[in-house]
């Protein structure tokens, strides 16, 4: 089997952040979103694997390389425009030729990887397995009607959903779906939808077989949902401190500090992680944070947040939390009087607070 990562979307529900910077790079406890999706590929045995880019694709490829650091081997295939997820699968098909393959969206996450379900696509003779999740709003989403184990129907935000089984961003295919890619037109939105694909498969009569997720999934694609990830990801480290902690700081619950960090009469409430090269002076780290590689924490308090690699927090009153704070971002006190802060801050942004 083949694996085709889908990186080409331009992130609108991350702007502005995702001006600047790709949202498959998204840290999640100080690591790429995307890089937990090629090691989720690569523990479940693939390591043949295609990524679909586009606007950001140097970032892409800067990040990953040739995979070997995944151990696997990487395709890049460049996407003139986001046009719709079978539109990414015509575009890869001399990629993945006539094998079997995972297509795995680039910004998802799910809880115990995907090895399992490889393996049962692997045993079936079934055109496509699809993974669903129950959703308190199946009315936002695409919606899966399922029969006696199997897939007969696909609605794209219905009016009236027939169930709460939404499609979750991973879908395995066998050859059969490359007809179905070449069958259908675009949608009112102008791209070519893979629940249009699938439903052909059924029209077709191949055998569509649903997963019902019994963990979490979530799709990261806006703030709130990358905060929960970074929460999700977080509850399960290991408490390890490599860099250097002062005497007189206060170390709670799981914490790892990296090396070459160094905490200073401070207070770290796990579970947290601080990068390499960060400095936390005088100052309180709170659960659900995560402090990128040469970052300054100084006299200030910050929650539940994601700081990425260099950026500063300095002299601020008042905590900062539920936020996601990019790459070289300065936030420093302001004459006035603070109150409560709620941010969402871009690559180079310099923010003084009142």
């Amino acid at each position: 089997m083949k694996g085709l990562v889908l990186s080409g979307g331009k992130g609108t529900r991350l702007r502005p952040f995702t001006y600047t910077g790709a949202k498959q790079l998204v840290p999640l406890a100080n690591k790429p979103v995307l890089f937990y999706v090629l090691e989720d590929l690569v523990a479940a045995g693939i390591t043949d694997i295609g990524i679909v880019v586009g606007d950001t694709a140097d970032q892409i490829q800067a990040a990953v390389g040739d995979g070997s650091a995944f151990g696997c081997t990487v395709t890049y295939i460049p996407q003139d425009r986001p046009a719709g997820l079978a539109h990414a699968l015509k575009i890869a098909r001399s990629f993945l030729a006539g094998d079997r393959f995972v297509m795995y969206l680039g910004d998802n996450f799910i809880q115990g990887g995907i090895a399992r379900f490889v393996d049962d696509f692997r045993a079936s003779a079934a055109a496509a397995h699809l993974l669903l999740y129950r959703v308190p709003n199946p009315q936002d989403l695409g919606v899966a009607e399922v029969v006696d184990g199997r897939i007969v129907s696909l609605e794209e935000k219905p009016t009236v959903p027939r169930s709460d089984l939404a499609l979750v961003g991973i879908y395995f295919f066998d050859s059969h779906i490359h007809a179905a890619t070449d069958a259908i037109e675009p949608s009112w939105r102008g791209e070519l939808e893979i629940t249009d694909a699938i439903r052909y498969l059924l029209d077709s009569g191949a055998e569509v077989r649903p997963h019902v997720l019994e963990g979490w999934w979530i799709d990261t694609g806006k703030m709130e949902d990358l905060l929960d990830a970074n929460r999700l990801v977080l509850q399960d480290l290991t408490h390890r401190i490599e860099g250097r902690v002062a005497e007189d700081c206060t170390i709670q619950g799981s914490v790892v500090v990296e090396a070459g960090a160094e905490v200073l009469n401070s207070t770290l409430r796990g579970p947290l992680i601080i990068g390499s090269g960060a400095r936390i002076e005088n100052a309180y780290v709170g659960p659900f944070s995560a402090i990128g590689p040469d970052c300054i924490i100084r006299e200030s308090e910050i929650e539940h947040t994601i700081v990425m690699e260099r950026s500063r927090i300095l002299e601020v009153p008042h905590r900062i939390e539920d936020s996601l704070i990019g790459r070289d971002v300065t936030v420093v006190r302001s004459l006035g009087k603070p109150k409560a802060y709620k941010l969402m801050l871009g690559d180079h942004s310099k923010v003084g607070i009142l």
